[in-house]
């Protein structure tokens, strides 16, 4: 079922990405402002929204729906597909080609909290690169299975970590990566958090955390990250939410939390 679930996931989500792309080749323009005015929202991400969601409604009319741009569907199935059509707005408005289209279907009500993952896929249109997971079958990048960089001390570890929209919380988050900076390798700030936590998946990121991310923007990339080893959460061991997500090796991802939570005491 999980595996059935996640190649229509990948069919999809690699179609709209090419729905994308195209868009983004023809021009992109703002359609509206949503918490900020620096948190855009374009024609494209709409029309892809509803390009998913008529071909998940078609394929499998029981099911619900949350995505980013519309309102959310409940269904009869106990499934529901989580949606994010472009993942990275502002990278894809600028002609940054670091963007995403990420799809993943979870059982139970569409909360963090309370869901369970079974599959889900993240696709970059500008660099061809699919990643996806099924519950209990691993993460891959195309045919490649992918597997969490081994553990390092975190003065060696690569950092990947995102900033709000509300410039109370950039300031915040501004502050913390002051401190943080010096305790690890580096830090990246890419722009697309469902990339980042496949690029936790795919060793290019030895750990990622963020504060305030929708349940759309991890819920795909959380799977990924998960089935390729990383111990994905929120504080203190419990799911991730919108309140806080870190994903790592599991000992990098302790000595992480710990000096975080350090921080924020």
């Amino acid at each position: 079922m999980n595996s059935e679930l996640l190649n229509l996931a990948r069919t999809i989500a690699v179609e709209a990405g090419e729905l994308a792309q195209r868009r983004r080749i023809e021009g992109v323009e703002v359609a509206d402002h949503k918490s900020s005015a620096v948190d855009v929202v374009t024609h494209a991400d709409r029309e892809t929204e509803a390009f998913i969601r008529a071909r998940l409604a078609d394929a499998r009319p029981g099911d619900g729906f949350l995505g980013e741009e519309s309102a959310a569907e409940s269904g009869t199935t106990g499934l529901t597909w989580v949606v994010d059509p472009i993942d990275g707005t502002v990278n894809f408005l600028y002609g940054i080609p670091h963007y995403a289209v990420s799809i993943a279907v979870v059982e139970g009500e569409p909360d963090p909290l309370t869901w369970t993952a079974l599959a889900g896929c993240v696709v970059n249109p500008e660099t061809g690169e699919v990643y996806s997971a099924a519950a209990g079958h691993g993460a891959f990048l195309g045919e490649e299975r992918l597997q969490v960089a081994p553990a390092v001390d975190l003065s060696q570890a690569l950092i990947g970590t995102g900033f709000g929209y509300s410039a109370d919380r950039r300031a915040e988050q501004g502050a913390l990566v002051a401190r943080l900076l010096p305790r690890v390798r580096d830090i990246r700030r890419l722009g697309t958090a469902s990339l980042d936590l496949c690029f936790v998946a795919a060793g290019r990121l030895n750990g990622y955390y963020e504060r305030g991310l929708n349940p759309w923007d991890h819920a795909a990339g959380a799977l990924v990250a998960a089935e390729a080893g990383a111990r994905v959460s929120g504080w203190s061991g419990r799911p991730a939410t919108s309140e806080f997500i870190l994903a790592a090796e599991p000992t990098v991802a302790e000595a992480l939390e710990q000096l975080l939570t350090e921080f924020h005491s």
